[in-house]
């Protein structure tokens, strides 16, 4: 029988009737057979996480003061979910467990899985799946790195025992036993490490959105969803902020060339977005996806003759590296280079920066300028579409915005461009117009 894996995050998981709601979605398919969940999380707004509290509460024992009532009110939400289930179930014994180990200061980490551990306990009870403890089976080095391949051997030894099993999301375990979580939204991680473990053909992942939408719907209104994203457009609009699956998800799935589809817990008809590692699929605009950020400075270089000299760019990028400053972008002209850098970095450090540039490089003129958004225009099937730029930029031309920076990749699949700050919206929607709006008409 071929398998899927499945994951839902906080908001599917976050009280009795989500957990209905899963339960529905898991047992219409025989195929999804292996469960990740996360920890409950908001039921409404104002609300708060469980793994929140967990971590208030556990900041509470390390400062010697008392955690009984904070305790009590993490029990009170998954007790309030096993009696809206109807199960027969008790907690107790866990409750105990935990209570003891963060009186000895068992490690925030150890307080912050403690979420998806109890509602993974609830679930397979819920479900009549078997529970499969990660703690035992996901491993990490002495350095704390995740190690895939031990993993691999563990995990998929356990689960070839189990036809149906729920696992914990967002921890594993370290060579002394003890419990280590990936960063925050990290189940998304556990998801993808279970789908490769068992060589899934899919890699469900359910949250509260049907899948990416082609652009920030807090921006652009009502924007067009993607319906199939690759790897790689994925990993140029997620590293321009464009967040629905943890970053490091994605990575143990394509290495198995598994693909991921986002689906909606609370709209399980829609099909969502498909990630895969490539696609024959016609794209159905030139562009697959626009995301940008605020909150980027240009180091603006000139020299003459710059590009006679030997040795120039490496010495600017020495400069930033000695002030711990990374770059994004380096578009450069013959005797001009702008280095893009997140104006948080250079917090107290730009007169170190230009004055080590200056020392190393002697250019003729510099300066920064702050209060620059990068926008990321993303989509293969940009390659085989001439006038692309071309139309772009026209379009920002009619909205009146002034481009600063332009960046293309080799590969043709992004073109990147700076804008003022105050133009980031105007831009985001005057692109989505040129290319989604004008193409359905």
């Amino acid at each position: 029988m071929s398998t899927k894996v499945v994951k839902f995050g906080g908001s599917s998981l976050a009280d009795a009737e989500q957990f209905k709601k899963v339960a529905d979605i898991v047992l219409s398919d025989p195929t999804r057979r292996y469960v990740v969940a996360s920890a409950p999380g908001k039921r409404f707004s104002g609300d708060v996480k469980v793994t929140d509290m967990l971590y208030n509460c556990y900041s509470l024992a390390v400062q010697g003061e008392s955690f009984a009532a904070s305790f009590e009110s993490i029990e009170q939400r998954f007790n309030d979910i096993i009696a809206g289930l109807g199960l027969d179930l008790s907690l107790e014994k866990e409750f105990e467990g935990i209570k003891d180990a963060f009186a000895h200061r068992a490690g925030r980490d150890y307080a912050a899985s403690r979420g998806e551990y109890l509602n993974s306990i609830i679930l397979a009870k819920f479900l009549k799946f078997d529970f499969v403890d990660p703690a035992a089976y996901i491993r990490f080095d002495e350095q704390g790195q995740f190690d895939l391949e031990t993993t691999r051997e563990l995990l998929s030894k356990k689960l070839a025992e189990s036809e149906y099993a729920v696992i914990p999301g967002f921890y594993g375990s370290m060579p002394n036993d003890t419990i280590k979580t990936f960063s925050r939204g990290g189940s998304d991680v556990t998801g993808s490490i279970v789908a490769n473990a068992v060589n899934a053909v899919i890699y469900e992942n359910w949250t509260d959105v049907s899948g990416f939408l082609i652009a920030n719907p807090m921006i652009v209104d009502d924007p067009e969803p993607i319906t199939t994203i690759t790897y790689r457009e994925l990993r140029e609009l997620a590293y321009m902020g464009a967040t629905v699956l943890h970053e490091d998800a994605i990575f143990p799935v394509r290495k198995a060339n598994i693909p991921i589809n986002i689906r909606n817990t609370n709209a399980p008809e829609d099909k969502g977005t498909f990630i895969v590692s490539d696609t024959a699929e016609t794209a159905r605009y030139t562009i697959t996806g626009i995301a940008g950020k605020k909150g980027f400075s240009v180091i603006q270089i000139e020299k003459d003759m710059m590009n006679a000299e030997i040795g120039f760019g490496k010495n600017v990028l020495r400069a930033l590296e000695k002030n711990n400053v990374c770059f994004e972008h380096m578009p450069s002209g013959i005797d001009t280079m702008s280095v893009i850098v997140a104006s948080e970095s250079l917090i107290g450090k730009e007169k170190a920066v230009l004055d080590e540039i200056n020392y190393r490089c002697r250019p003729d003129k510099m300066e920064i300028e702050n209060n620059l958004a990068l926008i990321a225009v993303v989509g293969r099937g940009m390659r085989k579409q001439r006038g692309t730029a071309g139309r772009l930029f026209s379009a920002l031309a009619h909205a009146r915005v002034n481009v600063k920076m332009i960046d293309q990749g080799s590969s043709e699949l992004n073109i990147i461009i700076g804008v003022e700050e105050e133009d980031f919206e105007t831009a985001t929607r005057a692109i989505y117009d040129m290319f989604v709006m004008t193409a359905q008409e």
